[in-house]
């Protein structure tokens, strides 16, 4: 499957697994920032149980150890300026609806199951600040991501200036250059009043080493659809 042609978070690679988009379930939740113990999260988060298994067949009770595995869980930290439809994409994405009304993020969490190299999963995707107040919580986000989505809108030229410092303090954070993320050009549906055209955004994304795509949360392009 060719980069181009798969969606927002499907394109998103993290430990070796390519995250479809056939959900399961979701649900919403906000909290507290997230711990500063980058340790904690920097593998997918995965338990192991072990037991005995016990079961009955024609009278006979036969019991063997067996495991239980917990759903892994894969973090997605959604990062860009402000006003350029990082909330917008996410509820799309999550809950299939579009969010009219600008609302300034402090910090939104929603949870979506979905499904990773034929395995059950949960994405927990984050939703972050784009506003100057709350960019020092950024180190935080950064150190507890697994993989990146970075937003701009193609109808501002500053928000697409503004990923390459975004890009840098990340790999200055994770101290690697390979940090899974995707470059998103949203509100792909105003073409009236782009300005930043989808070369400059191909361009960035090979500077970048990672996928391009341009979206539209209104217009559902390029959000769920591989």
């Amino acid at each position: 499957m060719a980069w181009e042609d798969t969606s927002l978070i499907v394109i998103v690679k993290i430990a070796g697994s390519v995250v479809s988009n056939r959900s399961v379930s979701m649900t919403r939740v906000r909290h507290a920032p997230p711990s500063n113990n980058a340790s904690e999260h920097s593998k997918p988060a995965a338990n192991c149980y072990l037991g005995i298994a016990r079961f009955q067949n024609n009278g006979t009770i036969y019991s063997r150890d067996c495991s239980i595995v917990k759903m892994r869980e894969y973090k997605i930290v959604v990062l860009g300026s402000g006003g350029v439809g990082k909330s917008a994409l996410t509820v799309q994405f999550v809950q299939g609806i579009f969010v009219e009304k600008y609302d300034p993020t402090i910090e939104d969490s929603y949870r979506k199951q979905v499904e990773v190299d034929g395995q059950q999963c949960m994405l927990e995707i984050l939703d972050t600040a784009g506003t100057e107040q709350f960019t020092a919580m950024r180190d935080l986000y950064m150190k507890n991501g697994q993989g990146f989505v970075l937003v701009y809108s193609i109808t501002a030229q500053s928000t697409f200036n503004d990923l390459q410092d975004l890009r840098e303090q990340i790999l200055r954070v994770k101290d690697t250059d390979d940090v899974p993320m995707v470059l998103v050009g949203n509100k792909c549906d105003l073409e009236e009043e782009r300005v930043v055209g989808k070369e400059q955004g191909s361009n960035l994304s090979r500077q970048f080493s990672c996928a391009f795509m341009e979206t539209s949360a209104k217009a559902k392009i390029n959000v769920n659809d591989a």
